[in-house]
This record gives structure tokens, C-alpha cells and sequence, in this order.
């Protein structure tokens, strides 16, 4: 069992982040999916990266842009990346908006609308990709067309009747997404527009979460409650997304590390990880489940079992922030478990990037490395925030 992480393990762990990031995984994206001929960039890889499908996601459109401007902004100022993220940033632009201003979620590769979806997440995405992109270029027209995304983005998910409801007044639900992706986009556009602003709304959705969405009979994060924040005893009501609740539990992580490491966040945060790490960590096969039912329950879900990309990228960036902000080696050695079953299983050591979809005992389901879903977001994102992590820790040595 890990207890503690030495300079040595630090600077060994870094170099491997450090190195898969920008030696594989941001150069196998680059490689594959720009589109130089009708704009955007095509996620729907094989292994080898070669196209299986030729549709373009809004969202992964925002959230590759979003990385590359990252990269510009945290890494180096790279003009092959800032040229990219532009790229991203003239076709969202172009081609994601409908006539009535909401987002598109599916187009085709000449940008022609061909699904839009209830949800606001591509408003969400496209706004942390402008955010970024001020910060890099210092254009207001970036920062302007953020904060207009985000003001949608709140206008969608919280004005009642913009949208036909998805549930009758019978059973009236709410799910923690809209709030975990409020929390993230309202950080990215604090810190790229330097607005504090934002803090209120926050520190807003932490606060639902935390009051209608925890439930300590179950000591378990809800992934829907009815609408008064209440348990619902049916299939959705009890269902538990490991995932999004590590996810929601770094994010408030985050918050406490940048407010001056407020203990009752750091508190409210390690509960959730806590208490989802319990429910997510597969004590037979290792790796984060994707569906769990609070009163061990049949979950209907066929792949309920099965280990995606992300929730694993998630527990990793969960732990080390823990670990950060409390010391406690019990996240050391949680991170240590996580890290070396996903690093014996995700990476394609052939094609490079990873394999997106496992079995439950990490044998391969479909070697595919992109879709609608699975692009160059998650996994970057884990990569980057570890190594920073694991740099503002060495640096207390």
C-alpha cells in the first residue's frame, strides 16, 4: 500500500504525463481529425485513427478547441495549437448555431445541422473554447461570444418551458449534470476572462448539489432526484453514476484549492469521493464502474458494468486532488490503484491514444478510439491536471 508519494515517484510520474500528452495523445488528434478541407475536425476514428465516420460533435468540437487553447495558455504559446484552436473556434462559429441560437449536437462534414438535442452542454463547451481562446489571443470578440454562451447556457437549463419537459409532473426529476457543468464552464470563464463574478453561481450549484443531491442514508451522490431534491424509488431515481460523482467531487476539490483551501469544500468534496469511491472501485477486476444502484438493486443499463475511458480519468484527477489538499495517504494509495489498472488496460501501445470501452475484467470491446462521445477531452484533461498537480506538490519538498 502507498502511503505517501516521494520526489523521486513525483518526478517519474510527471515525466510519463508529461510525455504521453504531448508526444502521443495531443499528436494523434492533430494527426487524424483536423478537417483542412470543410472545416472542424472528425472524431469518429478507428484504432489506427483512420475515419469511420465522417459526422462532426459540436461538443467535442468545443471541448478539442478548449484544449488546444489550454495548451497554449499552460503549456507554451505553440502556433500550430493556437492555429487549431481558431480552426475549432470558426466552425462552432460557422456552423453550430441554428437560427433560433441554440447549438447544434450533431453535423455533418460540410457543418449541415443533422440532430440537436434538448440538453445545453454544446453552449457549454463552446463557451470554456472562447474563454481559453481570450486568454491566448486577448480578442474581446472571444471573450463576448464566452460570456454570451454561458448566459444561453443558464437560460436553457434553468428557465422552465424553453424546452418540453422530459418528465410528466408525475414524477417531476433533476440531474446533477447541468450543475456539475455549470461549476466547471463557471470556473474556466473566471479564470481565463479574470472575472470573479462568477464565483456566486458556483458556489450556487456546489450548494444544490450538496443539499439535494447527497443523500447520507445511502452515503451516496444522487445521480436524480425528484424535484424537490427527494429520493425516487425507481429505475432513475436510484441509479448511481460513479463517474460524474468523482467528477462533481474534483470540481469542488478545484473550488476549495483556488478559495484559499476552504475547508468545508475540501470537506463536501472528499465525502463525495469517499463515499463514491466505495460504490464506483471494482473490488474484484479494479476500475470505476459506469452504473450502480443505491439499494443494490438489478441496474437495467447493459453496460452498467463495463469500464468507459472517463470515469477512470476522473478518479485520477479526484485522488491526486485529495491528496493535495489533506495529505491523507489513503488517497495515495486509492490513486495508485487506479492508476495502474487504467494504465495497464487503456492505452493502445500500438496505434497510441487509448481504448475508450472495456469489459468489466478489462478485456477490449471495440478498439475504436473516437466517436460522438469518446474524443480529446477527457483523457488530455487527466493528463494535464495530473502532471500539474503532482508539479505544486514537488514544489513542498
Amino acid at each position: 500500500m502507498m502511503t505517501d508519494f516521494s520526489k523521486s515517484f513525483l518526478e517519474e510520474r510527471i515525466t510519463l504525463y508529461k510525455q504521453d500528452l504531448l508526444n502521443d495523445i495531443v499528436p494523434f488528434w492533430i494527426k487524424h481529425a483536423v478537417d483542412h478541407e470543410d472545416g472542424g475536425f472528425t472524431f469518429c476514428l478507428n484504432r489506427d485513427g483512420g475515419i469511420i465516420d465522417t459526422d462532426k460533435g459540436i461538443w467535442q468540437t468545443g471541448r478539442f478547441t478548449w484544449l488546444l487553447a489550454t495548451l497554449c495558455n499552460e503549456i507554451e504559446p505553440k502556433e500550430e495549437w493556437l492555429s487549431l484552436a481558431r480552426h475549432g473556434a470558426n466552425f462552432l462559429d460557422r456552423y453550430g448555431f441554428d437560427e433560433d441560437g441554440k447549438m447544434f449536437f450533431i453535423v455533418d462534414k460540410k457543418g449541415n445541422p443533422v440532430r440537436k438535442r434538448r440538453y445545453a452542454y454544446s453552449e457549454s463547451f463552446t463557451a470554456i473554447a472562447n474563454a481559453a481562446l481570450y486568454k491566448a489571443t486577448k480578442e474581446e470578440f472571444y471573450a463576448e461570444r464566452a460570456m454570451q454562451l454561458f448566459h444561453n447556457y443558464r437560460k436553457l437549463i434553468h428557465e422552465p418551458g424553453i424546452f418540453p419537459p422530459k418528465f410528466s409532473m408525475h414524477r417531476n426529476m433533476k440531474g446533477i449534470g447541468t450543475l456539475m457543468i455549470g461549476i466547471v464552464t463557471a470556473q474556466e470563464l473566471r479564470k481565463n476572462l479574470n472575472d470573479t463574478t462568477y464565483t456566486q453561481y458556483i458556489h450556487s450549484c456546489i450548494d444544490e448539489i450538496s443539499q439535494n443531491f447527497m443523500k447520507s442514508e445511502f452515503e451516496a451522490l444522487m445521480e436524480n432526484v425528484a424535484a424537490d431534491g427527494s429520493f425516487i424509488d425507481h429505475f432513475d431515481g436510484r441509479i448511481l453514476n460513479p463517474g460524474h460523482a468523482l467528477e462533481a467531487a474534483w470540481f469542488i476539490l478545484e473550488e476549495a484549492r483556488v478559495n484559499h483551501h476552504n475547508p468545508s469544500l475540501i470537506e463536501l468534496g472528499t465525502t463525495i469521493l469517499d463515499w463514491m469511491w466505495r460504490w464506483g472501485w471494482d473490488q474484484e477486476y479494479g476500475g470505476i464502474f459506469y452504473f450502480r444502484d443505491v439499494k443494490g438493486l438489478p441496474v437495467t443499463e447493459y453496460w452498467h458494468d463495463m469500464k468507459f475511458w472517463w470515469p477512470q480519468n476522473e478518479a485520477i484527477i479526484a485522488t491526486l486532488l485529495a491528496y493535495e489538499l489533506t495529505q491523507d495517504p489513503k488517497y495515495a494509495n486509492w490513486y495508485q490503484l487506479i492508476h495502474d489498472w487504467v494504465f495497464e488496460h487503456f492505452p493502445d501501445r500500438q496505434y497510441g491514444e487509448w481504448f475508450g470501452y472495456l469489459h468489466r475484467d478489462g478485456r477490449l470491446s471495440t478498439p475504436l478510439k473516437g466517436n460522438i462521445w469518446k474524443g480529446p477531452f477527457h483523457i488530455p484533461r487527466m493528463y494535464l491536471m495530473a502532471w500539474q498537480i503532482m508539479e505544486r506538490i514537488k514544489e513542498k519538498f
